[in-house]
């Protein structure tokens, strides 16, 4: 009998098998040909693995099928290779870059010329690369994976006329690497670390979605690159029902919805920032408003702190270091150097504002609000609509507490999140981020920070997913992710755990000892930024707004000028209530007039004719076309306050 080999599954339980044996054939021998069959990759020892890897020693095993988000999203640098080989078979001499899986799909970049100019792909010619990477999947061509020496994998890829492979392989050579991974399909071939599925039929469906131009390494002094954006997924119904998903995300972007419901603009002149129309505004001012009202009866203050800083607040917060590529410098009119920069965040400000004077243990904790407009030096080409802009707005907080009042105040901060999604028919995921490879403070205290949050989320029930290395660099965070009306997925709240800033800034509170301790800071946020929450509840609602959160509630249109009076004692009398009412009055039929009310999605039409003059009523008929009987103003209005009444 051979030698054996311990392997350890996720609920802990232990199997052994003839060391040396793959990991597909460990699954379908020792556990079951149906997840064998399923398996895209798996994780040994926590490291990712093909199924094909040979387990020679003890170890931890973890099986991804195609349920899994992070199976799909090796399947689609599985689609990456397969587009790439397809383009080289249909357009030989077309040399290939890198192709990344991204956010929703996957690109690969090619270098092709045609008379000695930049070669773009054109709409027959991505019809036919969808078609050709189809045909690789139905072939069902396994994956091989394979190490050679780097001055091997140099021969190679010059051999065949790759110079950007070449190329890459020369800086990976650079930083002391000996040896190279190759993946195989057929007869293409490239290097890549992997992992990927067994083969090229376990991808299931490729769709091409769109090609656009780049530059090599994105230097505009290089080459000039096609980029061929795709997407897979491991069936065709999947495929469907994102293409139908998609279709109605843009039915609801909100950029073409602000601009038809007349909310915000952008100009030239303020890249990045939105320029707020009255019903937009009217929209910000509610939800500012709300967040207010929750944030003082749930204990807060709401302060305002300046909007420029000098770096040495930026260099005792860490900022200059570590983010000063992500903020809008300011030259000093003294020293004529780049010394002051405008605030991408509120945290330092308030921990200035928390040294102010000194604090008892019988304070905390305290809790700070703000919503001052922040910048962040947003790069022009990923600006977009309000969901990356460079000016924007949060409902932020940071809340100073003694060690052993992290629990209450994270299930505290909870709640209100419960609440205020709650409200707006999001629900969400909560993700726990550890530390990031750049970090500040010692291991120490960042084992205390995350078993804290940790710990919280248990003693909740709150279910999470691990996040190894996305935490802020003073501290890890939760992160809430919600799920629109269609299934789409953002992120917006966040709390974050951090033992550093009350370092940095000498922060201290004089405990029940009388001696003075460090405070813990917690940074939180609802919305994240209006901006981006304002563009979430666009799309989620496809414009059509709760009346309490509509920047109009309710348009009157008279049938005939004999009801204009009457119409606008309505108007007045229902604003003097605190409602948004407008009177349309304008000169043009009242069947226009209600076709573009409808348009505008405002919650009731109040149609007004002779009858409803003479009664002292109006007829209200909802968005949608659901009419309403006729009532009196004033049960109009007891209808339209219990429907307007913020949550």
């Amino acid at each position: 009998m051979g030698a054996l080999v311990t392997i350890t599954l996720p609920d802990g339980s232990k199997k052994e098998a003839d060391a040396g044996i793959s990991v597909f054939d460990f699954v379908k021998n020792h556990i079951g040909p149906g997840l064998a069959k399923a398996a895209v990759f798996a994780k040994v020892n926590g490291l990712e693995a093909d199924l094909s890897r040979a387990i020679d020693a003890d170890a931890s095993l973890q099986i991804f099928t195609t349920k899994a988000p992070e199976a799909l999203e090796v399947s689609r640098h599985d689609a990456a290779h397969i587009v790439a080989d397809a383009v080289q078979q249909l357009f030989p001499g077309t040399q290939v870059t890198i192709g990344p899986v991204i956010d929703e799909g996957f690109y690969y970049d090619f270098y092709r010329e045609r008379d000695g100019k930049p070669a773009p792909f054109s709409p027959d010619e991505l019809e036919a690369i969808e078609k050709r990477a189809n045909e690789i999947v139905a072939k069902d061509v396994p994956f091989v994976r394979s190490e050679v020496l780097a001055a091997d994998a140099v021969k190679l890829f010059e051999s065949k006329g790759e110079k950007f492979k070449v190329e890459i392989v020369h800086d990976i050579v650079a930083k002391g690497a000996k040896t190279l991974t190759l993946y195989q399909h057929g007869e293409w071939i490239d290097f890549c670390l992997g992992p990927h599925g067994p083969s090229t039929g376990k991808v299931g469906v490729i769709k091409i979605l769109s090609a656009s131009g780049a530059y090599w390494r994105a230097d505009q002094n290089r080459e000039q690159l096609q980029r061929i954006y795709g997407i897979s997924f491991f069936d065709k119904k999947a495929l469907e029902a994102w293409t139908k998903q998609r279709e109605e995300a843009a039915k609801r972007d909100h950029r073409r919805l602000g601009r038809e419901l007349d909310l915000f603009h952008f100009h030239p002149v303020a890249p990045g920032a939105a320029f707020w129309t009255p019903k937009g505004t009217a929209l910000y001012q509610t939800l500012s408003d709300w967040m207010r009202k929750l944030t003082r009866e749930d204990g807060y203050v709401e302060i305002k702190t300046p909007l420029l800083f000098n770096k040495q607040l930026w260099m005792k917060s860490g900022h200059w270091d570590k983010y000063k590529e992500n903020m809008f410098l300011v030259q000093d009119s003294d020293t004529s150097e780049l010394d002051f920069g405008v605030k991408p965040m509120n945290c330092p400000s308030h921990h200035v504002f928390y040294g102010f004077g000194k604090h008892s243990y019988r304070e905390l904790p305290l809790r700070l609000h703000s919503q001052d407009v922040l910048h962040r030096n947003e790069a022009a080409g990923a600006l977009g609509g309000l969901t990356r802009v460079r000016q924007f707005a949060q409902d932020d907080g940071h809340i100073y507490a003694r060690e052993d009042q992290i629990a209450d105040e994270v299930s505290r901060f909870v709640k209100l999140l419960d609440r205020v999604y709650a409200a707006v028919g999001l629900k969400y995921e909560a993700k726990l981020s550890t530390r990031p490879e750049k970090k500040l403070g010692s291991d120490e205290l960042w084992d205390r920070a995350e078993g804290a949050l940790k710990s919280c989320l248990e003693q909740m029930k709150v279910n999470y997913e691990l996040k190894p290395g996305d935490g802020a660099f003073y501290g890890p965070k939760i992160d809430f992710v919600v799920s629109d009306s269609i299934g789409r997925k953002w992120q917006l709240g966040t709390m974050q755990l951090d033992y550093i800033a009350a370092e940095r800034f000498d922060l201290t509170y004089v405990g029940d000892d009388n001696k003075e301790h460090r405070p813990v800071v917690l940074h939180r946020a609802i919305y994240g930024s209006f901006e981006r929450f304002i563009a979430i509840l666009i799309e989620h609602f496809a414009g059509v707004f709760p009346t309490w959160l509509a920047p109009t509630q309710a348009v009157i249109v008279n049938v005939t000028d004999r009801q204009e009076p009457y119409g606008k004692k309505i108007e007045a009398d229902l604003n003097a209530k605190g409602f948004k009412v407008e009177f349309d009055d304008r000169g043009m039929s009242m069947q226009k007039k209600i076709r573009e009310a409808e348009m505008r999605k405002v919650p009731f039409i109040l149609v007004i004719g002779d009858r409803d003059m003479e009664a002292g009523s109006v007829s209200p008929r909802r968005h949608g076309g659901e009419e309403l009987k006729a009532m009196p103003i004033g049960d109009f209005a007891e209808l339209l306050a219990k429907e307007a009444a913020i949550p």
